[in-house]
């Protein structure tokens, strides 16, 4: 009863502080949730206002985009969401594209070439057999083709990454034998050279300055991007970080090591050049050739006969 009676006390007293509080300060409280609702009507003027100045397509068009997005998203396994999210990442993710964006461009492509097969088919008159042919080739090709952009930006990006590979590397080796730090040289890199490897690398500082190792950051940049030469070279780097190896002279072995390859693939370029020249030399050179040297001869054969 005794721990009853002081609760019901302390209750009480409790009850009428707040009702007091309440009698003594109810203007200001009126007046600060007056205020509190003004504000936030102005924010959501102000956010209205900077929504109405975007053009229509983002208003509209945006979000509708970002529903299609998600729809194709959620449609797809996490192995093929993965799959194709490391294949946009090798790609430089161009024009900021997620697995579902790339899906959604995959499907519209499909529509439009099967769409226009199937018109051009009707307008022509086509048989149904053969308007079925185009409409399946139309399929078949508006899926391929976004998959066929998509490798060759991939192609061409780890290209550019291989070509300026040795260059990045003569300067790391000259800073960080100048007595500067592999951080600092990096920053000296991306600062010297405008690339895809040097935004690359940039990522990778920014990584490092957010707290992640640099092993980790290499071993993903070399991963995102998928190209030999600097996988191999991530690798000896991590390796002789593990081991206690001076960088300076593991950066100069990578480097002659990079030149002599990117020299091997230039001897290996030249030599299949006679083979590639041999088919236009073939079918446009040589007809023309013989036309011209055979023709006034087949020419008086002709008229003796």
């Amino acid at each position: 009863m005794l721990y009853l009676v002081m609760a019901f006390v302390f209750g009480s007293c409790l009850l009428l502080l707040m009702g007091g509080y309440q009698l003594i300060f109810r203007d200001r409280i009126l007046i600060a949730g007056r205020l509190a609702q003004l504000q936030k009507k102005e924010q959501a003027t102000a956010m209205l206002r900077d929504e109405l100045k975007l053009p229509l397509w983002q208003r509209i068009g945006r979000p509708l985009l970002e529903k299609l997005t998600n729809i194709f998203t959620h449609r797809m396994s996490s192995e093929k969401r993965i799959l194709l999210y490391k294949r946009l990442q090798a790609a430089g993710k161009p024009g900021g594209l997620d697995p579902g964006g790339f899906r959604l461009i995959q499907g519209i492509s499909i529509l439009l070439l099967t769409g226009g097969a199937a018109v051009w088919g009707l307008s022509r008159g086509l048989l149904i057999k053969d308007l079925a042919l185009l409409v399946a080739a139309g399929l078949i090709f508006g899926m391929l083709l976004p998959e066929f952009y998509l490798s060759s930006l991939i192609r061409k990006r780890r290209e550019e990454v291989t070509c300026s590979l040795p260059d990045i590397l003569d300067l790391l080796t000259v800073s960080v034998e100048a007595g500067l730090g592999f951080d600092l040289a990096l920053v000296k890199v991306t600062e010297r050279f405008p690339g895809v490897l040097s935004q690359e690398l940039g990522r990778v500082l920014q990584e490092m300055k957010l707290g992640r190792s640099r092993r980790e950051a290499l071993q993903d940049m070399a991963e995102r991007i998928g190209a030999e030469d600097l996988s191999a070279f991530v690798t000896s780097l991590v390796q002789a970080d593990q081991l206690g190896v001076g960088i300076g002279n593991i950066l100069r072995v990578q480097s002659g090591e990079m030149r002599r390859k990117r020299r091997q693939r230039a001897e290996e370029q030249a030599m299949k050049a006679p083979v590639k020249m041999l088919i236009p030399l073939v079918l446009f050179i040589f007809p023309a050739l013989f036309v011209v040297l055979l023709g006034p001869a087949l020419i008086q054969i002709m008229k003796n006969l």
